[in-house]
């Protein structure tokens, strides 16, 4: 499907130019569908708990899809939070080892994985700075030795979207040991994601931003054959064997990655999930991938000729799918355009411009015009 048909099923892009992807995709009208037939299931049948695992089934099997990984390897989860938890307590420290994560981590897993740790000095951090200076790889490598039993890597930065070089970070934890575990939230659903290629043993995203559903559902994909250190303790009834075997006292560990999971799933945002993963695989992802890139760089270029600060990649890292604008206010900018309806993702000192395959540079035009009008009146 080419972008022009794939936008066509956003009906809100009639009127709003939708530069917020990284934050919430926009709605489609499956994902509307889906709502009315959780809605209706509600209507018809009361109670309605057949049905809804089934669909519960269904997005497990989508997200395996997506991410080229098997449904045993898919644990859904209620956040990216719940699922960063669950992989760092299945890795062992008792003997005092560490965590190597980035700075710019995003605070749902980097906050996480600080907390675990009761001793400082078992959190390493690879700062910004140590990026720019050295590369990321390099960054990373400096911070890991034979004590290092997990490294945090973001597939793509929520601060501007960059791609990070995971595989070449996971060599230097491959050699001592450690465990990988990828955030791919700010990538997957527009940049793509394959487990099968990817050097990780656990990865984390969701469904909101690019994968165009809602808030209240993410996936944790657990690489089939890695063991625990200990078993989840953050569970409950559907990280059961059998969920509806109702013995409060039974702590059987299923073998797969639905013993990360613990009470009862997002309903609501399983439809959605579900038929968001369902309009992306109308798309090609590398074709998909390479408009958005085109649309990125576009952007890139015309912001830097209008004289506007950007916060690109680091050495060793590219483009992703957002171009962060430096400014004073954030949010007052982003105030500005959405009273223009176009819609964007301040955080921090940046201004985030994301972008999906239903973008096109007309949206382009329209935020130019618009930042040069607030440029002129500030």
């Amino acid at each position: 499907m080419d972008p022009d048909r794939f936008r066509a099923q956003f009906p809100s892009l009639a009127d709003t130019t939708h530069l917020a992807s990284c934050s919430q995709g926009a709605v489609s009208v499956q994902v509307a569908a889906a709502l009315g037939e959780l809605a209706y299931s509600l209507r018809d049948q009361g109670a309605p708990w057949g049905p809804w695992m089934a669909e519960v089934e269904r997005l497990r099997t989508a997200a395996a899809g997506f991410l080229h990984a098997r449904p045993d390897e898919i644990a859904l989860v209620p956040s990216a939070s719940h699922a960063a938890f669950q992989a760092v307590n299945a890795v062992g420290f008792d003997d005092g080892g560490v965590i190597v994560s980035m700075a710019a981590e995003f605070p749902s897993v980097g906050q996480v994985l600080h907390a675990q740790r009761p001793a400082r000095e078992q959190m390493r951090w690879v700062s910004q700075d140590a990026m720019r200076s050295l590369g990321v790889i390099e960054a990373y490598r400096a911070q890991i030795d034979s004590s290092t039993r997990l490294v945090s890597i973001p597939f793509a930065l929520y601060t501007n979207g960059s791609l990070q070089p995971v595989n070449e970070i996971a060599k230097h934890a491959r050699a001592v040991g450690a465990r990988v575990l990828v955030d791919a939230y700010q990538a997957v659903g527009v940049v793509p994601v394959d487990v099968a290629h990817l050097d990780c043993d656990y990865l984390v995203t969701g469904t909101l931003k690019y994968l165009l559903g809602l808030p209240g559902i993410a996936v944790l994909f657990a690489r089939s054959g890695v063991e625990d250190h200990q078993p989840p303790r953050m569970t409950g009834w559907f990280g059961r064997v059998d969920p509806f075997d109702f013995d409060p006292a039974l702590l059987d560990v299923p073998a797969t990655a639905r013993r990360f999971e613990s009470g009862t799933p997002g309903i609501p945002a399983a439809y959605a999930a579900r038929a968001g993963i369902e309009v992306l695989s109308q798309l090609d992802p590398e074709a998909a991938w390479a408009h958005v890139a085109r649309l990125v760089a576009e952007t890139t270029e015309r912001l830097a000729a209008a004289g506007e600060t950007l916060n690109g990649p680091a050495p060793d890292a590219r483009p992703g799918p957002q171009v962060a604008l430096a400014d004073a206010d954030p949010v007052a900018l982003a105030d500005f355009l959405a009273a223009r309806r176009i819609v964007t993702a301040p955080r921090g000192s940046n201004l985030r411009i994301s972008f999906h395959c239903y973008n096109t540079t007309d949206d382009i035009d329209r935020l130019c015009t618009a930042l040069a009008e607030y440029r002129r009146h500030a």
